[in-house]
């Protein structure tokens, strides 16, 4: 085990909880050893704080960190009707995303709730009209102070989901869904910005210099988004990514591993035909079994819902009739759906599917620009965050990962919103033509001089 994740085990061993107060872990614990570094654990369990710490070599370097006074809230007060009304806007933006992502004959596969939990934080800090646009683009109908609650309910919810399941390696199930936000060394962010954070989303502030250190920074935070998802998710920010005008990132990860409720077995999978978009056809791997299922149909369609381990979770598959695929997803929404999983019942069902892996990535500034919030990656207000309207979206990163086989289903994903300082224009060189000079007129493209001149008195 690396000792990164040892020292987060001891700490919670030690019954300390993030986040609490304002921690500063310094460079100065770069030269310490194992024994100095217990040392600081078993102090820090005393005092009941919290920490997150690296050493050198390992994945994530040392570095301070700065987290609000405020701890988590671990048991928010949030209305029902809050609550669903949260998951009505999530699963309408869900679709509103689908249908600007979703063009061409590929496969695709991304998690709108990772998308959601990242803007959201980013929300957090957006004022003005960027605020108002982020609200109807992403279908927050709850004011800021009702909406990051019922975000955090809801992930709470979902944490307590698969106790006692399997996983589909043969592990225990898993739903892992965890926050961190990374901000420039020496930038002052606003206090209320990180307290909302800290309470709703367990997010503490880890300092990264990205004026000096861009690449470096992009790796910490990939390296921590491949932890998070067990690896699947690598290289979520690519080259460039971070520039020194980047300011803060804010990143979301998600990790599921669970076992079906029915698995299929394995001496019945078999190859078989898959047809195409075109009218062409492969063969691949081609799953089977006669079970109990919810099924549901309508005009144009069959839907099927297989339970995971646990019976919490479950894969709703949607099937258009033939020739009918981009009449369907054209007209696919959130109600749709809803409307479908109504209608599902048990019934025997003799289900034949393929085995699948594919991963997805996508740069959403386009898409999200497009669908209704170009105000946050040009005339930004993310006052909220810094007190000033200097910072806006650079850009909205996600990648996902699904595998399919007989035992269950593994996925993963990864979104960061990268967020810069605008560019302050630079003082304008002053050039002053008052006296002799000489001029030429050339041709751009071969730079051939076609006159040659000089002014030694204009006036003459």
């Amino acid at each position: 085990m690396s000792i990164y994740k040892w020292a987060n085990a001891a700490a919670l061993v030690s019954g300390f909880r993030a986040p609490s107060r304002i921690y500063l872990i310094r460079e100065a614990f770069m030269k310490t050893k194992l024994l100095s570094i217990l040392m600081v654990i078993a102090l820090l369990g005393l005092a009941g704080c919290s920490i997150w710490i690296g050493v050198p070599g390992d994945h994530l370097p040392l570095g301070e960190i700065v987290r609000s006074e405020k701890q988590r809230v671990t048991s928010p007060d949030v209305a029902e009707t809050d609550l669903a009304e949260l998951v009505a806007g999530n699963s309408a933006f869900a679709f509103d995303l689908y249908q600007a992502i979703g063009e061409g004959d590929g496969n695709l596969f991304y998690s709108p709730y990772s998308i959601s939990l990242a803007l959201a934080m980013t929300y957090a800090g957006a004022r003005g009209e960027t605020e108002q646009q982020m609200a109807d683009t992403l279908h927050h109908t709850l004011p800021q102070d009702q909406l990051h609650p019922a975000f955090n309910a809801l992930d709470l919810a979902l944490a307590s989901r698969g106790e006692g399941a399997e996983g589909q390696d043969g592990g225990g199930f898993r739903l892992n869904i965890v926050n961190s936000i990374w901000g420039q060394t020496g930038y002052s962010f606003l206090p209320a910005f990180l307290d909302t954070l800290a309470e709703n989303y367990g997010a503490g502030l880890r300092l990264l210099d990205f004026v000096k250190a861009p690449e470096e920074s992009r790796g910490t935070i990939n390296d921590w988004v491949s932890e998070e998802t067990e690896g699947k998710i690598e290289d979520l920010l690519p080259p460039n990514s971070i520039t020194p005008e980047t300011v803060l990132v804010l990143t979301n990860a998600i990790y599921f591993n669970a076992a079906w409720s029915h698995p299929f077995d394995e001496e019945l999978t078999h190859d078989g035909p898959f047809s195409l978009l075109d009218g062409g056809q492969v063969t691949v791997p081609m799953m089977e079994q006669t079970e109990y299922f919810g099924y549901a149909e309508g005009e144009g369609y069959q839907a099927v819902e297989l339970p995971y381990d646990g019976g919490e979770l479950s894969m709703v598959i949607l099937l258009p009739e033939d020739g009918r695929f981009e009449e369907f997803v054209r007209a696919l929404d959130a109600q749709q759906v809803a409307s479908i999983a109504k209608d599902i019942n048990p019934q025997g069902v003799h289900l034949t599917m393929p085995k699948f892996t594919y991963e997805s990535s996508f740069r959403l500034k386009k898409a999200l620009a497009a669908i209704g919030m170009p105000a946050a990656f040009t005339a930004a207000d993310f006052s909220g965050m810094d007190g000033t309207r200097n910072l806006f979206i650079d850009d909205v990163f996600h990648k996902a990962f699904v595998s399919v086989d007989e035992a269950g289903t593994e996925a993963a994903a990864a979104t960061a919103v990268v967020v810069a300082l605008t560019a302050a224009p630079s003082p304008p060189i002053e050039v002053t033509v008052d006296r002799p000079f000489v001029f030429v007129i050339r041709d751009i493209e071969t730079g051939a001089l076609l006159f040659v001149g000089r002014v030694v008195n204009p006036s003459a």
